[in-house]
């Protein structure tokens, strides 16, 4: 990656070639996708993260999209459950460093998830900018979204309106939704913007597919649900 004190979006030549051959998040999940298989073919397994991690990391570097200075991405602001997050230089983006770690035995439910949340949530996408190590040097997907500055938090009803207004329904209470193909977590005023207009931001929800088992993998990563249950 170039470093002239700026944060650069992506190199170039590395955003010439999404533009050829499809955007970063494709790619790589078409790379993580083809570790699985080779896994599950050879050893009748899907438990296979920490071969994709290391696949992922090494296709970064060859594409030119490998992180190797955090300084690039702005000041750091926070640290959550999954995620590094830094203010850019310019101060119109956030950028979060996610470790995959709602990820269970591999990556493919991570790659779901971004492409569900920018189907459903377009005010506030992601976009994939690469891969880098966190600060406990553990490879993280790069991923950008809008810096929403004029919004407060939005209320639970207001969560809640939204969601009916996108064909979910409430599960447990509001512990969740579901529209029968993706279960939403997390999606709390803290994590949810709305502005004067009444446009809501989601910004850091939790998504499974509902035929995957979603909630006990939340529950049993989540350490927001073991704060719940203490």
């Amino acid at each position: 990656m170039q470093d002239d004190g700026r944060f650069e979006r992506i190199p170039q030549d590395c955003e010439r070639r999404d533009e050829a051959e499809g955007c970063l998040l494709e790619r790589a999940s078409a790379v993580a996708q083809r570790v699985l298989e080779e896994i599950e073919a050879l050893a009748g397994t899907t438990a296979c993260k920490s071969v994709q991690l290391v696949r992922l990391k090494q296709w970064a570097q060859e594409q030119g999209c490998w992180f190797s200075d955090r300084s690039m991405f702005g000041d750091f602001i926070d640290r959550g459950s999954e995620n590094e997050v830094y203010l850019s230089p310019n101060v119109q983006e956030i950028i979060k460093l996610n470790d995959f770690r709602y990820s269970d035995d591999n990556l493919t439910s991570f790659f779901e998830r971004i492409k569900a949340h920018n189907r459903y949530f377009d005010a506030c996408p992601y976009r994939m900018l690469g891969f880098s190590e966190n600060r406990d040097g553990r490879v993280c997907a790069v991923l950008e979204q809008p810096f929403i500055a004029e919004a407060r938090l939005a209320t639970k009803e207001e969560i809640y309106d939204e969601f009916l207004r996108l064909g979910f329904r409430a599960v447990d209470g509001g512990e969740y939704y579901t529209n029968g193909v993706h279960d939403i977590f997390d999606a709390v005023d803290g994590n949810v913007l709305i502005d004067d207009e009444g446009h809501l931001f989601f910004i850091d929800t939790i998504i499974y597919t509902s035929d995957s088992g979603g909630y006990a993998k939340y529950q049993s990563l989540s350490p927001r649900h073991y704060r719940s249950t203490e």
